[in-house]
């Protein structure tokens, strides 16, 4: 089942308790209804998704807040006035009605405010859902719809809107302590954040012995990733690279620098994004996942150093993400 149909039907299948896949400005969110916990537990299982990975609820009003947390803090009010509807989740200390499920048993609850019309629409007929990424556990994020068929078949009702503007996931920021950090950084960096409220938070760390679990999806397992093997480009490649007369299977992503490697080399595929960053974040997923249809083994991604990722909107999500995606914290961090 996909669009065109009315998004009430849509609406009408998630108060049914079923899940529905719909768009947001990041990526695909597979969505079921925040307070029923049999769809909720769906939802895990479809993704293969771990338990202890928390989910975010995603809503279409500030005033929605109030119902999962009386602890908002003038902090967190002047974030979500400055960027609400947008890619920035808020965590907050929850209610008690809140859904262990949805919370991975924390104590914490991840708000956001998707900007995406048919998204606030579903939102607005169905009420709050959550809306983890809707791939296969560990896959890279669906920016398209056909990338939800290749996951799933045709088995998920899909509505179908487009390609997704970002294509990165949002940062989320947690507002629970004091002072605030990042879990998980996105298009909303930390200069913003400290522009519009005046506190500069810090990254998180998070180590997988850790006695609690993880307050916010992409900071505990390996995610992102593509069949593909992902790997930080470093000299000793490009010395194997040069040396090989067959590369096939082999795909280079670049940002900054030309082409290291003396053509030609059978098969070696090489793209370049010739410093825009934006573009590379939009087209990081469908590059691993386009990667994989074309049977590429091994993918070679030029690294950030420290200032691009200072002076460069998404490159810190690039950063993680790619990390994420080689099964390592970071080349840089």
């Amino acid at each position: 089942m996909s669009s065109p149909a009315p998004i009430e039907s849509y609406a009408e299948l998630l108060k049914q308790g079923n899940l529905v896949v719909f768009p947001t400005e990041t990526v695909y969110g597979l969505g079921a209804s925040a307070w029923n916990p049999k769809a909720v537990q769906q939802i895990f299982k479809t993704k293969g998704r771990p338990g202890d990975n928390p989910l975010i609820v995603h809503i279409s009003s500030i005033d929605m807040v109030k119902q999962f947390t009386d602890q908002v803090s003038g902090r967190a009010r002047t974030l979500m006035q400055k960027f609400w509807p947008g890619p920035l989740t808020l965590v907050f200390p929850k209610k008690p009605g809140v859904l262990d499920a949805v919370t991975a048993g924390l104590d914490t609850v991840a708000l956001r405010m998707p900007d995406h019309p048919i998204a606030l629409q579903l939102i607005e007929l169905a009420g709050p859902l959550v809306a983890p990424s809707a791939n296969k556990s560990g896959r890279p994020s669906p920016t398209r719809a056909e990338h939800i068929r290749s996951d799933y078949g045709n088995s998920l009702p899909l509505i179908d809107g487009g390609e997704c503007d970002l294509g990165l996931e949002s940062t989320v920021i947690d507002m629970s302590v004091n002072p605030p950090v990042i879990l998980r950084p996105g298009y909303i960096t930390a200069k913003q954040i400290e522009e519009a409220c005046g506190f500069h938070p810090e990254m998180a760390t998070y180590s997988a012995s850790d006695s609690s679990g993880p307050k916010s999806p992409g900071m505990k397992y390996t995610h992102y990733a593509p069949k593909a093997k992902v790997e930080w480009l470093s000299t000793e490649h490009i010395t194997l690279l040069n040396a090989s007369s067959d590369n096939s299977g082999s795909l280079i992503v670049l940002h900054s620098m030309d082409n290291p490697v003396n053509q030609p080399h059978k098969g070696l595929k090489v793209m370049h994004f010739n410093s825009d960053y934006r573009r590379l974040a939009h087209q990081l997923y469908d590059c691993f996942r386009k990667a994989d249809f074309d049977k590429v083994k091994r993918i070679y991604i030029e690294p950030f150093n420290d200032e691009l990722i200072k002076e460069n909107q998404p490159v810190e999500a690039l950063q993680n993400r790619i990390s994420k995606a080689t099964g390592s914290r970071s080349s840089q961090l």
